[in-house]
């Protein structure tokens, strides 16, 4: 008779776990959730602002892609959290990689393409079908990246030439597609008002000073930036992962400390500093690659032995 007691509060307790272990793989998926929302909300005010400009109230446009820019950060985010909180769980699925990538397409592929094209070049007439051939290029190269990474994360030890598995560990290869929207997104929310203009002031924010620059220019340039990320994203350029990032490598009141300042930063300067990182990380693939170049290289004879076949840049 003692042993039923016993018995059913351990069959209780394993029932507990298991409804707890489902609530913890709900978190990853509702913020994945959160993501395609951002997606979807940005195309939407990104619609508001074509709308808007069809009658002539360019104040109003602004207003719409500035929040389409400003959602795709947020999707980031969201972006940025439900992977954390799914390995940090243990919660990590077949299921929530195919939803996260599926996200990725909505709220990194086809959110900021439709945002390039409609405040950016698109107004343009001499460059519309230029652009909406940009934007699907960019889209395509987002989903791929995605499917060579998904099929990265499912075969450990796929059939390629031999990495060096501390880089590799350290890095991506390509552009994430995250930050090529960011940059995107970061730019149209630096200057909200729509490129397809004659005239584009851009308002710097320093001493109400403010730079006039010609349309034109402008549109033709972010058309070139756009082609330009859909090629990094699908290139074997390594981009830090970040994985090392986190309390268990460094102090934690160094990475409190750094993640107060980068929050505060976002949330007085946000045009400025979204914008300053984001050029700065899709540059880091570019610049890693041309001094790899330049640098001078090891003989053939280097007493080191290095295998100079294995190196990641080569492959």
């Amino acid at each position: 008779m003692p042993d039923r007691p016993t018995n059913g509060a351990a069959e209780d307790a394993r029932k507990l776990r298991r409804r707890f272990r489902k609530g913890v793989f709900i978190i990853p998926s509702l913020l994945t959730t959160g993501n395609i929302f951002c997606g979807f909300y940005s195309i939407m005010e990104s619609m508001a602002g074509i709308r808007s400009l069809a009658f002539a109230e360019v104040a109003k446009a602004t207003e719409h892609f500035d929040r389409a820019a400003v959602v795709i950060g947020f999707a980031a985010l969201f972006d940025l959290l439900d992977g954390r909180i799914a390995r940090m769980t243990n919660a990590t699925s077949e299921f929530g990689l195919e939803l996260d990538s599926i996200a990725d397409v909505v709220s990194f592929g086809m959110a900021p393409a439709v945002l390039a094209f409609a405040w950016g070049y698109g107004q343009d007439p001499d460059l519309h079908n230029v652009g909406w051939a940009a934007s699907f290029l960019f889209l395509i190269c987002g989903a791929l990246r995605l499917a060579r990474f998904n099929v990265q994360a499912r075969q450990p030890k796929p059939n390629y030439p031999p990495k060096n598995p501390k880089i590799d560990k350290k890095a991506f290869v390509g552009l994430p597609i995250p930050f090529a929207a960011l940059l995107i997104a970061s730019i149209a929310h630096f200057s909200p008002t729509p490129v397809g203009y004659s005239i584009a002031n851009v308002d710097l924010g320093l001493m109400n000073r403010s730079v006039t620059i010609d349309g034109r220019i402008f549109g033709i340039g972010l058309l070139v930036l756009v082609v330009s990320l859909a090629f990094l994203m699908v290139s074997t350029m390594r981009y830090s992962s970040f994985k090392n990032v986190g309390v268990r490598n460094y102090h934690p009141r160094l990475v409190i400390i750094a993640l107060a300042v980068v929050v505060l930063a976002i949330w007085f300067w946000s045009r400025w500093t979204v914008l300053i990182i984001s050029i700065f990380y899709a540059s880091q693939g570019p610049v890693s690659k041309l001094w790899s170049l330049v640098r001078p290289r090891r003989g053939v004879g280097d007493v080191s032995g290095e295998d100079t076949s294995l190196n990641p840049h080569k492959l």
